[in-house]
């Protein structure tokens, strides 16, 4: 092998090497700090339109009304859905904030569209599962339907 050939195929190994080094403080980053936020998401000065508020559920028997943490280190520690979406996680702006190694800074969130609830989970390292699957889309959940986040177990509840 030529001596060019070998200086080339250590450039790229030591590129390939970098990129992994790169990717992996990305990832941390991210858990550590939660995902960048725009501007205009954020209701700053660069903002056009006021953002419009939620859409609130409609009020019916039998509706849920607030989550619950039923199992993990967090029991008892419940969000009312009058607020809107939920927000759960890690992180000081979840309105469920978990202490679990295995949560996100960002992890899922509840939401409403019309008389249903949706939980999405926000792209988590090690994933949001209702029942015992792992959903990758916004899945709809009723009452009592269980919904596992790390080693948390999360309800609605009326």
């Amino acid at each position: 092998m030529s001596e060019l050939t070998l200086f080339l195929i250590r450039i790229a190994y030591l590129a390939i090497l970098w990129i992994f080094v790169l990717s992996a403080i990305s990832v941390i980053r991210s858990d550590m700090f939660g995902a960048r936020v725009p501007e205009a998401a954020r209701g700053g000065r660069g903002a056009g339109k006021a953002p419009k508020p939620p859409k609130q559920p409609s009020k019916r028997r039998g509706a849920p009304t607030h989550v619950i943490v039923t199992e993990g280190s967090n029991v008892g520690e419940r969000a009312d859905l009058a607020q809107g979406t939920i927000l759960i996680g890690r992180g000081s702006d979840a309105q469920i904030r978990l202490d679990d190694d295995y949560v996100s800074t960002r992890h899922a969130r509840i939401a409403a569209s019309g008389d249903q609830w949706f939980v999405e989970d926000l792209g988590s390292t090690n994933g949001t599962y209702v029942g015992s699957v792992r959903i990758s889309q916004p899945t709809t959940i009723t009452l009592g339907t269980q919904v596992r986040i790390g080693k948390t177990i999360l309800e609605l509840r009326k």
